[in-house]
């Protein structure tokens, strides 16, 4: 096994955070395009966040299979064909010639983006020691949020200097550099143990775990949640171009910079469950999320720079939480909870766009907000009732039994 501060041990996990960089900038890539993607096509702003809100759709359906077939074929090689699958993807995307061309590619590279998320964790698990295996997935998901912003700086300042189709290029030779060092970098599996690809085991944990309360409100504050804080997003780009502001895109790109609050909140949430209930935090993070979006009505940009620092922070300590909660929770299968987990998240992303935009069209930035706190109300709701079934079973817990 794979120990910690070893060259191998360096070697591995420098090689999945590169690969995690690589797959959450080509996620989020055009989201300081999506202006641009509008002027180019002649199509509302919905119509330009479909291009991100198709990726995640895929994305996250396709969390649910790479799972078990990585059981039965392998991690390493599934990794790096996914990784392939992304950068030809990528490049392809750079020679579009209308908006249902964007959508299909974009579609497809979901289905390669989440490859690596749904199998790194695993990989790890079979080939590191498990001191090891601790450091390397919080390195790992580092990674995450550094592509994450980074996808959004590359496209916000090189979209507004070389235009958003010779930024998809841009990006393919960037993702093919990642690919190579990955390849170059990656340990080969030693202790993969393959297993049969057993379809109905797999139904039969999904199920359970749809059917567990706890579990499934989970599911349900973490999709909810993602469904307007990504959105938002989305829809400040187009604010944020308009006057009085008509910030370009590079300073679009980095306004995404807010999503650093995030990581000191993911960070801060573990302190916090030292001290209090899982649901307890999550319910002060949807709290400040509604109060960032409130800052985000101001007037000013610091006022929307704030809020969106608000919103970050308070958004990554309800995310984070409901994360680690859902893995203590499972009774069983916790790689298929947590990836359901995922599926609902990224599902919110895709769907949250739909329910925003009446509300775009109706008021502008207000009526975003208005929309926003009907649905953060909601997973407040849903967060008593789970804080209510966390003290019930807290109670029944300490009971002698007869």
């Amino acid at each position: 096994m794979i120990q910690t501060n070893s060259p191998v041990f360096w070697r591995g996990t420098f090689a999945l955070v590169i690969g995690s960089f690589m797959v959450f900038a080509n996620v989020y890539v055009t989201q300081p395009l999506l202006p641009m993607l509008a002027n180019a096509f002649s199509i509302s702003p919905l119509q330009a966040s479909g291009s991100f809100t198709i990726t995640t759709f895929t994305l996250g359906l396709s969390l649910l299979i790479y799972g078990p077939l990585s059981d039965a074929l392998g991690r390493r090689g599934l990794m790096l064909l996914t990784l392939l699958g992304t950068t030809l993807t990528t490049f392809c995307l750079s020679f579009v010639a209308n908006y249902e061309m964007l959508l299909a590619l974009r579609g497809i590279q979901g289905f390669f983006l989440a490859g690596l998320p749904a199998i790194a964790v695993a990989y790890l698990s079979d080939e590191y020691a498990p001191d090891a295996l601790l450091i390397a997935v919080g390195l790992y998901i580092s990674g995450n949020s550094i592509g994450g912003i980074g996808g959004r700086l590359i496209g916000g300042f090189f979209g507004e200097w070389i235009g958003p189709f010779a930024t998809f290029g841009l990006m393919s030779v960037i993702s093919a550099v990642c690919l190579l060092c990955v390849f170059y970098l990656l340990p080969p599996s030693k202790h993969f143990q393959p297993k049969t690809l057993n379809v109905k085991s797999i139904k039969g944990d999904i199920a359970a775990h749809l059917k567990n309360r706890r579990l499934l409100t989970c599911y349900l504050i973490g999709g909810f949640s993602f469904f307007i804080f990504i959105n938002q997003y989305s829809y400040i780009t187009f604010v944020l171009e308009q006057a009085p502001y008509s910030l370009s895109a590079k300073y679009v790109g980095l306004l995404f910079l807010t999503y650093l609050a995030g990581t000191l909140g993911s960070a801060l949430s573990g302190k916090l469950a030292t001290r209090f209930t899982q649901p307890s935090i999550m319910i002060m993070g949807t709290s400040i999320f509604i109060i960032g979006s409130l800052v985000t009505l101001g007037d000013s940009l610091l006022a929307i720079i704030l809020g969106l620092l608000t919103n970050s922070f308070g958004f990554f300590v309800c995310h984070s939480t409901c994360s680690a909660f859902v893995s203590r929770n499972a009774d069983k299968a916790k790689a298929s909870a947590s990836s359901l987990y995922l599926v609902f998240y990224y599902l919110g992303a895709s769907l949250g766009g739909f329910y925003l935009d009446p509300f775009w069209h109706y008021g502008g930035w207000n009526a975003i907000i208005v929309g926003s706190w009907i649905i953060l109300g909601a997973v407040l709701t849903l967060e008593i009732h789970l804080l209510r079934q966390h003290n019930r079973k807290a109670i029944i817990s300490k009971c002698p039994s007869n």
